[in-house]
């Protein structure tokens, strides 16, 4: 409720967003949904840690859940699914991926799908968890196909949200942009960049206050004193989703693949980059989902016609009943 007061706030007042919060680079200042634990590891001779939400639920179903946040979002974005899933008896594990949120942002990574996986995979064996459904969300939809690549008999089952990676922008012909480029680029990240981006991108023209504190929760991060670290790694992370495609490798994943697609979503990173005739080819979600899960040895499809990219927040409770079912053995 907080959230919603301040976005509220913030939209009936647009004079006020200057005076919106400033945060840490480690998204330190604003408060997550669940108590947040550390785990703390040594990848690429960096000390790294690595935040996450450990949620427990009263009565276990003995299945854990592992969320994977997309690009422009938090672990933190993913309260309302904690709620439905642990309600549900799931125990859900929801990481910050390195370089996101509250977790470390190196000054020198080398970014990769098969890192950021085997990150979260030591987590879970740090928590005792041998095995596990893992559900991604945009880019994290791309982290989860490659996690389930790498650790196939760990992985339980695939939920792929609305998942970057259905199709190769590079091969298509969007073009390359340099580090530099990228990164002064994400400089100029303000909450109404990012806003507007998500109402065009991902919510087809439409917008909702519910919305908004994910937007300011991301904005904060460039408002503050670390926003130069920030911006590097978003532009590092930007990369690795450019030139590290999944989409060839579909009919490799053994486990079955729950595909939940918003038929309005039309994302596409660096779509703006490209010719006007590359452009109005990329991101057509219903073609790519129905494509995709037919390459899947053990594919389902779910589709929401009149949502976007984030079908988990534009309508929690249809998506989560639906979510809850398709997951029943």
């Amino acid at each position: 409720m907080k959230r919603l007061a301040l976005a509220l706030l913030l939209l009936s007042a647009p004079a006020l967003a200057q005076d919106a919060p400033a945060y840490g680079p480690m998204l330190e200042g604003y408060d997550y949904p669940f108590p947040i634990q550390h785990y703390r590891f040594q990848s690429q001779k960096v000390a790294m840690d690595m935040a996450y939400m450990d949620v427990k639920p009263a009565a276990p179903n003995g299945r854990t859940v592992v969320l994977l946040h997309g690009k422009n979002f938090c672990s933190a974005t993913w309260e309302g699914s904690i709620r439905a899933l642990s309600g549900a008896g799931y125990r859900v594990i929801a990481p910050d991926q390195i370089g996101w949120c509250k977790s470390t942002k190196p000054q020198h990574y080398e970014y990769t799908f098969e890192q950021l996986a085997a990150n979260t995979h030591d987590l879970l064996k740090s928590l005792g968890i041998a095995r596990a459904i893992v559900m991604g969300h945009s880019t994290g939809g791309m982290l989860a196909v490659r996690y389930g690549l790498t650790f196939p008999a760990d992985t339980e089952r695939l939920v792929l949200v609305d998942p970057l990676g259905l199709e190769d922008w590079r091969a298509k012909g969007v073009p390359w942009q340099s580090l530099d480029a990228q990164y002064q680029t994400q400089l100029k990240t303000t909450a109404d960049s990012i806003r507007d981006y998500e109402r065009m991108t991902y919510y087809a023209g439409t917008w909702k206050p519910e919305y908004e504190p994910w937007v300011q929760m991301l904005a904060g991060m460039y408002r503050g004193a670390g926003k130069e670290i920030v911006a590097w790694n978003s532009a590092l992370i930007s990369d690795m989703i450019y030139s590290q495609p999944v989409f060839y490798e579909f009919e490799n994943l053994k486990m079955p693949v729950l595909l939940i697609i918003g038929d309005k979503d039309n994302t596409a990173p660096g779509k703006q980059l490209a010719p006007p005739e590359v452009r109005g080819t990329l991101g057509n979600y219903p073609v790519l989902a129905e494509a995709a899960v037919k390459r899947f040895s053990r594919g389902k499809l779910i589709r929401f016609p009149d949502l976007g990219h984030s079908p988990q927040i534009q309508d929690p409770a249809r998506f989560h009943v639906a979510l809850i079912e398709a997951l029943k053995p």
